[in-house]
């Protein structure tokens, strides 16, 4: 349980940035949230005590001047100490240049946590939007103007931690990447791999446009032709055979996915390196001789 104190608001006349509730909360030890995913983003900030807030397979531990970012779409949970649960503050917020304003402070989806020393005026501000709720024109202004507040303050005083969310990212990575070698004969969608990450699909672009260069429907495409060219080589499987063998289901969508990537059809690139493969043994027989 919490002593919590709320304000949520159903209706939204801004567009840039807007505010869809705050609150401050004294937690009850081991007073958790989730697992859940939210459809904004939300900003929490710990004034005092400690806990933890865990993302994926990641878990970070909190106190008093820590806040963290909950992204739109991802699965998150977070739980106060067992001994000293914190109380916090939060701020749930939408809008169409709400990612970029989080960005220009030097958060997002793969750099969640930042320290500030200005919790008191943090306070300040969630306090005095919680004392607006009753409805009107001059109320909406009032929530906006301090909303943009809200984020003045960080921007003032935020740090964001960099190593530890390069670390982060690069872990993201190598968990997509296993989850596409290892289920890459099934028909997967690039949904499923980031649901196996617990990040957003765009956020999954993000990471592998910055990591390979290439998205990660095409690092899928790639992985699967790479893997269809080695049993093409080694094997005596039909070409319907290897497509299946490699998540394909219709055998023309992989020959033109195929000549896309390799340049040659499936049964011409089998030839050719038969081909090259007997080629190469006269060529060996020759030298000993």
């Amino acid at each position: 349980m919490e002593n919590a104190f709320v304000l949520s608001l159903s209706e939204q006349k801004f567009s840039d940035l807007y505010l869809c509730y705050c609150g401050y909360a004294d937690c009850e030890p081991l007073h958790s949230f989730g697992p859940a995913v939210r459809p904004n983003y939300i900003i929490h900030f710990i004034l005092k005590g400690k806990g933890y807030y865990r993302v994926g397979d990641n878990r970070y531990p909190l106190k008093a001047g820590d806040g963290f970012l909950i992204p739109p779409d991802m699965l998150t949970y977070y739980q106060a100490d067992e001994k000293e649960p914190w109380s916090y503050l939060w701020v749930g917020f939408g809008g169409k240049n709400a990612r970029q304003y989080l960005s220009d402070l030097g958060l997002g989806e793969s750099r969640m946590m930042f320290q500030s020393d200005s919790g008191e005026e943090l306070k300040q501000i969630v306090m005095e939007m919680l004392q607006h709720r009753q409805s009107s024109i001059l109320t909406d202004f009032k929530l906006e103007s301090l909303l943009y507040a809200f984020f003045s303050v960080l921007a003032k005083t935020a740090v964001v931690p960099k190593q530890k969310y390069r670390e982060l990212e690069n872990q993201y990575v190598r968990r997509a990447v296993e989850f596409v070698q290892n289920n890459y004969p099934r028909k997967i969608k690039i949904s499923d791999v980031a649901d196996y990450v617990g990040i957003t699909r765009s956020y999954l672009y993000t990471i592998f446009m910055k990591s390979f260069g290439v998205s990660p429907q095409e690092y899928l495409s790639n992985y699967r032709i790479t893997r269809a060219s080695e049993l093409l080589t080694i094997t005596d499987l039909t070409v319907e055979m290897v497509a299946a063998s490699c998540g394909y289901d219709d055998p023309l969508v992989f020959s033109k996915a195929f000549k896309k990537i390799k340049g040659l059809p499936p049964t011409k690139f089998r030839k050719e390196d038969r081909k090259r493969q007997v080629e190469a043994d006269k060529d060996i027989r020759g030298v000993k001789g």
